[in-house]
């Protein structure tokens, strides 16, 4: 379960605020990736946070609202999939994070990144942590909004694009969207460089 171990051990190094970043959505064929930052205060308890692909979907929907009224601040910002296509997904995510980073209301001096490498846009000291949203209390948060976020996103989505059942995969390549892919052909919210081998491409 993720603590304030790493928080806590920057600003006993010096650092003031840290905040914790993460995205969803870097592996679906379509829609936007989207990534969080989140300034908890250290002696917050939050309940049953954690790694946002371990909880459920109801459970995830209860803790985006408590951490949205704990968080001292908190920026949530996706980049689109024609970014994506233009850029890969690995520099697209490292758009979201910094724009998270960079809309904060509060300035953080330390960035906790969830993953094995941090934005080379970043102008703020950071560190990258493998797994880190199983481990660190302000990582786990940002996977909360984000995946929220982007799963609320792609369900309106769905509106625009019924016949792709959107809402029912979010986007992910699961069995019924590569179907409804191959059946009705790419939307414009589609990964063009992601796409490509099921329709034969």
């Amino acid at each position: 379960m993720p603590d304030y171990s790493f928080e806590k051990e920057k600003i006993g190094s010096g650092f003031n605020i840290v905040a914790g970043v993460d995205e969803a959505g870097r592996g679906p064929l379509a829609g936007p990736v989207c990534a969080a930052a989140v300034i908890l205060p250290t002696d917050c308890e939050i309940e049953g946070l954690d790694d946002s692909k371990k909880i459920s979907e109801k459970k995830r929907e209860r803790l985006y609202n408590v951490i949205i009224e704990k968080a001292v601040s908190y920026s949530i910002q996706l980049v689109d999939n024609s970014v994506i296509d233009d850029v890969n997904i690995l520099n697209a995510t490292y758009i979201a994070m910094t724009n998270a980073v960079n809309n904060l209301d509060i300035k953080p001096d330390f960035v906790l990144i969830d993953g094995n490498r941090q934005p080379p846009e970043l102008k703020i000291s950071s560190e990258a942590i493998v797994k880190g949203d199983s481990k660190s209390m302000s990582i786990a948060a940002a996977s909360i909004l984000a995946k929220v976020t982007r799963d609320r996103f792609m369900i309106e989505l769905a509106k625009k694009y019924p016949e792709y059942e959107f809402e029912r995969h979010k986007g992910y390549g699961t069995k019924l969207h590569r179907e409804k892919l191959i059946e009705f052909g790419p939307c414009e919210i589609h990964r063009r460089t992601f796409i490509g081998k099921i329709l034969g491409k």
